[in-house]
């Protein structure tokens, strides 16, 4: 999905701003996380207009990016690993999990419900996030789970930056060079640096990680919505929604995440989870 950028007087800072669409350096195939699902999006005449990453928080309750849900009527969600990795490009479906127009495998299933959390807004508190209420349960081992309100504030410090690594996963580019672009279609994983916590582009409501050569990995197109995890591969503690870059290369530099330790983020997820369903909430 295309970012746009938020507010007209930052036009100028963010003219290198994109939306973050797929892991990208030291990759690997991620496993760890099954409640990651790729998300693609359909407008009113159920036209297929783009996707995202994102996260199951339970059975039918699935986190999002705001800007992924722009201009979208319905979606739908897949969960394997490699949910559109035998993507044919000339008949442009993926014969082994239908993606994007169908479900030939499972799990997956559709959603009709799209709850924005209030994008777009001004910086630095974009509002970056949404949920999509799936039509059918998915039932899996685990699912992802949030941390408590102001658990990142601790790593506001130099200090603090330096005593932690998050991961990053989800679908989309891996490759991109002024030539050509590829996408596994794939769900990947990574691990990320903390870069900044309190900045004009932060401000206590982004996490900039860095995904420069050499560090680790980062995301690119088709991440958008994908969670940071806090901590190593084996974590399910998500304290972000990947957001944005902001780079004169693509898909190098730096990334933005959502936070999503935010009390009046949690408020607006515990709010819309389903009934009989609960989102678990972990102090760090």
């Amino acid at each position: 999905m295309r970012f746009i950028s938020l507010l007209a007087s930052l036009l100028l800072v963010l003219s290198a701003a994109q939306p973050a669409h797929a892991i990208t350096g030291k990759f690997v195939d991620d496993f760890e996380h099954p409640f990651v699902g790729l998300a693609v999006f359909y407008d009113e005449q159920g036209e297929f207009i783009g996707r995202c990453s994102g996260s199951l928080l339970s059975p039918t309750l699935f986190l999002t990016a705001g800007h992924c849900i722009e201009g979208a009527d319905s979606a739908r969600v897949y969960f394997q690993q490699g949910a559109g990795a035998n993507f044919d490009p000339v008949t442009e479906l993926d014969p082994v999990t239908g993606y994007p127009e169908t479900c030939l495998s499972q799990p997956c299933t559709t959603s009709s419900e799209l709850i924005n959390y209030g994008y777009p807004a001004g910086f630095p508190n974009t509002r970056d996030a949404a949920l999509l209420i799936l039509d059918d349960p998915i039932l899996l081992s685990e699912y992802g789970v949030l941390a408590e309100a102001g658990s990142l504030d601790a790593l506001a410090t130099r200090r603090g930056r330096q005593a932690i690594d998050f991961t990053v996963s989800g679908y989309g580019l891996s490759y991109t060079n002024p030539a050509k672009t590829i996408s596994f279609r794939e769900r990947l994983m990574a691990s990320s640096r903390l870069v900044n916590l309190r900045s004009a582009l932060t401000g206590g409501f982004n996490l900039q990680t860095t995904n420069n050569p050499g560090v680790g990995g980062g995301t690119c197109f088709g991440d958008s919505g994908g969670p940071v995890f806090y901590g190593g591969f084996s974590s399910n503690i998500i304290v972000g929604v990947t957001s944005f870059g902001l780079s004169s290369q693509v898909c190098a530099g730096v990334d933005f995440a959502y936070r999503t330790d935010q009390q009046e983020l949690i408020d607006f997820i515990l709010a819309n989870t389903p009934e009989g369903e609960m989102v678990t909430i972990v102090e760090l």
